[in-house]
């Protein structure tokens, strides 16, 4: 059973329409990500799964019980608040040391519950609000652009955990990103929004389609071999040919 199913999702911000006709599944132990352009509904995409804004056409259904766990794009901390990272992550109705504890390790920050959350790095910080999905055992991850502002190795090192992360929970994940020199290699499947889906499918199958290039251009194409993937891709393409490469990039 699919734990997310999106069907003629649409959502409009008064006369704009974000997102129109958009339709796609998270099934389980998998890792799919979201790509394209500014401005192409991606944000509004996730937020639409998780209830945070209404839709205007479609359905977004989920596996009952489904427990989800979000990262977002950031997080401003006032560096005058003194929260330590254990604090924080006991927020709002705390888990307990060992959940605690778990939770950091798997994101690979075992030993800084006692720092300061204002002290932290842009990298670590994203790691603490990654244990926080984490620390409730969630069925799937959801990430918005979880590693915006990061440089190139540590935005790698993120997505290596990430593959870390699902191996050692079963999770799924859905995220966000723009950095495709990565993302390429490190999803089972990926999906190209400008609006509406043009193109999802396994990496190399996006990477070759002309809706993708379009969009990104072919500077990517030497991406898969960046890294290996040890998870078996096996789902087919699907490229949406009903929209031509102009319509696509507009």
């Amino acid at each position: 059973m699919s734990l997310i199913r999106v069907e003629h999702l649409g959502v409009s911000y008064g006369a704009h329409q974000a997102l129109h006709n958009v339709g796609l599944t998270v099934e389980p132990n998998e890792i799919v990500t979201v790509v394209g352009p500014n401005g192409s509904g991606k944000t509004s995409l996730l937020r639409a799964i998780v209830g945070a804004i209404p839709l205007t056409a479609g359905t977004v259904d989920k596996k009952p019980d489904l427990r989800i766990g979000y990262v977002p794009q950031r997080l401003h901390v006032d560096p005058t608040l003194p929260i330590t990272v254990e604090r924080f992550l006991r927020l709002p109705n705390g888990v307990d040391k060992q959940t605690l504890d778990t939770a950091l390790e798997r994101a690979g920050v075992p030993d800084i519950a006692s720092r300061q959350m204002s002290q932290l790095s842009g990298g670590q910080l994203q790691r603490v609000l990654l244990a926080r999905a984490l620390a409730n055992g969630p069925d799937l991850l959801l990430l918005d652009e979880p590693t915006q502002g990061l440089d190139q190795q540590a935005s790698a090192a993120f997505y290596r955990l990430i593959e870390k992360v699902r191996r050692e929970t079963e999770c799924s994940v859905l995220m966000i990103s723009h950095e495709l020199h990565v993302v390429m290699a490190a999803s089972d499947r990926v999906i190209c929004l400008n609006g509406h889906v043009c193109c999802q499918g396994s990496p190399d199958i996006v990477s070759s389609a002309p809706e993708y290039r379009a969009l990104f251009g072919s500077g990517t194409g030497g991406a898969l071999a960046l890294y290996r993937h040890e998870h078996d891709h096996s789902h087919d393409g699907d490229c949406d040919h009903d929209h031509s490469p102009k319509e696509a990039a507009e």
